[in-house]
């Protein structure tokens, strides 16, 4: 007598079962599109053009389910004459719905992939925002796909970024070039600001390769967070900075240092001096208090006339000038 192992018995078993049919009808295939499309025809028409409904897609809903993948069995629901929620049926769409269950549709295929692995606990779905809020399952066109299109979804909620995304120096959104995505996995992350990578820098770095190093002589607040001088949504100052120079370098720097260069600072005596001309708390006269030279310090470049490789310096003249970032 021959035997069968487990597995054999388990497939003759199902292939049974779905040649029989079974006598209850329970293996019966729920409604698809062609019965959905009698009250819902403009939705699934709008469906056989989606993604989620190519055939080509071997792991999407046209494989796999059809319009029950989402919305579980119509089959009570048909029988019922339909009507909103009758008969199980669900709707992730739906407002009536709540977030996290509508989420957890979609996620029950596409919570899968790694880019999604942090959704729970991040950001968007603990304010109640769900897969739906943003995307477009049955649209032939998801604008969150389209780096061209995809700002104009963020910008629904996150409308200062917008305001910062049309400012004079800012990343080419605008010219759709690149989409919040570039940056961003609004799906969840495990760093700040939901950045692609664990850190602001390493997420600079993914385009501005040139600025990680390492250096001979480097500038700490770029070691620190690229943050602490650009604003990456977009600023009136050239290169996204904060602000101008040398305001932004004095923020941290001292001006005393250049000695007659920088209004208000006296030559000789490294002292400060008021409006009027007086020198604050001078030891000496500063009678050659020179101000023709501060206007290359506070126009044009200001600081970066000089001090060129302000990312970070290679020169390795000495150990006198090589640390102040000239080229």
């Amino acid at each position: 007598m021959k035997r069968y192992n487990v597995i054999e018995l388990l497939l003759a078993l199902c292939l049974f079962a779905l040649t029989s049919g079974g006598a209850s009808g329970a293996l019966a295939a729920p409604p698809g599109p062609e019965v959905c499309q009698g009250c819902h025809e403009e939705k699934v028409a709008q469906y056989s053009h989606s993604i989620h409904g190519a055939k080509s897609n071997l792991r999407g809903p046209a494989n796999a389910g059809q319009c029950s993948t989402c919305h579980g069995d119509g089959t009570e629901h048909v029988a019922a004459g339909g009507g909103r929620g009758v008969g199980g049926i669900r709707n992730p769409g739906s407002k009536l719905m709540s977030a996290a269950e509508s989420s957890e549709t979609c996620l029950a295929c596409h919570g899968r992939d790694a880019n999604r692995m942090h959704w729970k606990g991040s950001i968007h779905p603990s304010r109640d925002i769900a897969c739906a809020s943003c995307h477009s399952m049955h649209g032939p066109v998801d604008k969150v796909l389209d780096k061209r299109l995809q700002p104009e979804v963020c910008y629904q909620c996150h409308k200062d970024k917008k305001a910062s995304a049309n400012k004079p120096s800012h990343h080419p959104i605008v010219e759709g070039k690149m989409a919040c995505s570039s940056c961003h996995n609004p799906h969840g992350t495990v760093g700040k600001a939901l950045l692609k990578m664990d850190t602001t820098n390493d997420t600079c770095f993914l385009c501005h390769a040139e600025k990680r190093g390492p250096f001979l002589w480097s500038h700490q607040p770029v070691v620190e967070d690229c943050g602490l001088c650009h604003d990456p949504h977009g600023t009136t100052a050239d290169t996204m900075l904060k602000i101008r120079p040398p305001f932004l370098c004095l923020e941290c720097h001292d001006p005393s240092s250049h000695l007659g260069n920088i209004p208000g600072v006296s030559r000789n005596t490294n002292q400060s001096k008021n409006a009027s001309g007086t020198s604050l708390g001078a030891t000496t006269p500063a009678d050659n208090f020179n101000t023709n030279t501060a206007v290359g310090k506070t126009q044009g470049l200001a600081c970066l006339n000089c001090h060129t490789n302000i990312h970070g310096g290679n020169n390795p003249a000495n150990s006198g000038t090589a640390p102040t970032m000239f080229r």
